[in-house]
């Protein structure tokens, strides 16, 4: 799955590869089966529950990931998990990732998404702090990544320099890297040493979303839940804040950033600004678009041979961040 990556630059690198079968059912699976579901459903506050319930439960009956050691810590009004490498014994201070899961705002949690949190522990060597922040309909978006940056400042007051920390999330835990970020800059904290973004959701407003050719295209994500979760979560008398997009807001100073997407999942758009907008901003940015996969598909399935290369790109950049953040501080 090489790809020749360029950090200093927003122009997308195409997976050259061929699809694997795995893939290829992932994606058939996800067209005949979710894709239909979340049309039909009408997501309401009440429903959300509901929902999450029963995907968390199905998750709790996968085995747990092997090679690796857990640690829970309960913070105000939600928990974290610290997954290690088994036999590790590196501290924090030396490096880690702070991971936010996905699942449109209301779905997943550190059950869902621990294989993938324990996949990139295992590749980087490092701990990986995961995040369960509050969802719909407990809080609205905005209160999450109030949940994210307490978790960033319980790592910076545990003494982990920002320098040694790399924010990584997937769909809505994307937009929780940024906006956390962005939260966190104009909160005058330092920003973490970079950013991954697996399948973001970066911009709330799905009116150019509609426009693009993967409207009708994406395989797992019907654009209409997108939209009410935006509605219950984010509108304040039917009216969206711009500014609560990561896309709208002043990117200067945020750290280099890794783009990882799908390329016919209609969050594409959403990586593909970001970039555009953070080369503009003088911000290091990789875009890799990936054919032939569903949206999170690294999230969803990690052993998948296309996941298992994205994560591998993933960890790299984690662990190039990390030392770049070793360098500077003994300069």
């Amino acid at each position: 799955m090489a790809t020749t990556r360029n950090v200093h630059s927003a122009d997308p690198v195409i997976n050259p590869d061929s699809v694997s079968v795995y893939a290829r059912t992932l994606e058939a699976a996800c067209r005949a089966t979710i894709r239909p579901a979340g049309e039909m459903m009408t997501l309401s506050a009440g429903a959300m529950p509901v929902v999450s319930g029963v995907i968390n439960t199905l998750a709790k009956l996968r085995p747990a990931p092997r090679g690796v050691e857990r640690e829970q810590v309960r913070l105000n009004g939600f928990r974290m998990e610290i997954v290690r490498p088994a036999g590790a014994r590196s501290a924090m201070s030396e490096g880690v990732v702070m991971y936010m899961h996905g699942g449109g705002f209301f779905l997943c949690g550190l059950d869902t998404h621990r294989p993938v949190v324990a996949a990139i522990a295992r590749r980087t060597g490092m701990p990986v702090v995961s995040v369960e922040y509050r969802q719909l309909p407990d809080t609205d978006i905005s209160g999450s990544v109030t949940d994210c940056l307490t978790a960033y400042k319980w790592l910076l007051g545990h003494g982990v320099p920002a320098s040694r920390i790399v924010f990584a999330g997937d769909s809505a835990g994307g937009y929780m890297t940024f906006a956390t970020a962005l939260r966190a800059r104009d909160a005058g904290l330092p920003v973490p040493a970079g950013l991954v973004g697996l399948c973001p959701a970066l911009n709330l407003d799905c009116t150019e979303k509609r426009a693009h050719p993967n409207y009708h295209r994406d395989s797992l994500i019907p654009l209409s839940a997108l939209e009410s979760v935006v509605k219950l979560g984010a509108e304040v008398d039917g009216r969206l804040d711009p500014q609560l997009s990561p896309v709208n807001n002043v990117l200067v100073g945020l750290p280099p950033a890794l783009l990882i997407v799908a390329e016919d999942e209609v969050l594409r758009h959403d990586s593909e600004l970001m970039a555009q907008r953070l080369a503009a901003s003088g911000v290091p940015a990789t875009l890799e678009i990936w054919r032939g996969q569903v949206h999170a598909f690294m999230a969803i399935f990690p052993s998948m041979p296309e996941s298992r290369a994205a994560l591998a790109h993933v960890a790299q950049f984690v662990r190039e961040r990390i030392e770049a953040g070793r360098v500077a501080r003994t300069a």
